[in-house]
């Protein structure tokens, strides 16, 4: 367990007792017991894409800084082993209030803004490294980093049929004709499906393993409909 020297080193304590945790379907993960009394959590890959980690803790803080909703602090990152270090959220279950807060929170976050489309660093995001090139318009970006890099992966993968591939290559190639309204890039987490949404104990919402970048509000929003989980409350807020 390479990440054990790395963990300890990080805390300036020793790890008494660890446990497999879920994590997603990508990367490993763990509750860790730490000697002085802290829990923390950890995720663990042998070999993710280049830089992961160091994106998804660059995209956490990101998100953390503005202060519009609960983001989990970064304890620490390293590309040597692949790992990265957060603090522990001891799970719970929604109230009453819990939808609306998490959409409050979302639009303020959305609110924040960011100045371009993309990645200022222009790293890529997620396990299919999606490109961020940071571009002046959501039309430009959504047909060059997100629908023409995914049409090219599921060529790839004949994950989809050819006329399939063919019409989202057609979409992106005009996507600028078809009168789609431009906005202000908003700060986004990028892959906001229910399962990167946690609840902790007091019934407050957490959000996890961003694909942050600047974009289109409505790429959130359409992303937490892809597979439901979240509440009426929420999207009325």
């Amino acid at each position: 367990m390479r990440w054990r020297n790395f963990v300890e080193q990080t805390l300036s304590t020793t790890v008494t007792h660890h446990s497999r945790v879920g994590g997603g379907d990508f990367a490993e993960a763990f509750r860790l017991v730490c000697a002085d009394g802290r829990r923390v959590f950890l995720k663990t890959h042998q070999q993710p894409p280049t830089d992961f980690f160091v994106i998804e803790a660059t995209g956490l803080e990101w998100l953390r800084a503005p202060g519009c909703i609960n983001v989990p602090r970064v304890l620490g990152v390293s590309n040597d082993p692949h790992c990265l270090l957060m603090e522990w959220i001891e799970l719970g279950h929604a109230t009453h209030t819990t939808e609306a807060e998490l959409g409050r929170g979302l639009a303020a976050l959305h609110a924040t803004g960011h100045s371009c489309f993309g990645r200022t660093d222009c790293k890529t995001t997620g396990s299919l490294a999606l490109p961020n090139e940071p571009l002046e318009t959501w039309s430009e970006f959504f047909a060059t980093q997100r629908l023409l890099p995914l049409a090219r992966i599921a060529s790839e993968r004949k994950s989809l049929p050819a006329s399939t591939i063919e019409q989202l290559e057609n979409v992106a190639n005009r996507l600028d004709t078809l009168g789609v309204p431009e906005e202000s890039p908003a700060m986004l987490h990028g892959d906001l499906w229910a399962g990167n949404r946690v609840v902790d104990s007091t019934g407050s919402s957490w959000l996890i393993d961003p694909a942050a970048h600047g974009g289109h509000r409505e790429f959130d929003l359409a992303m937490m409909n892809v597979f439901g989980g979240f509440g009426r409350d929420c999207f009325a807020a």
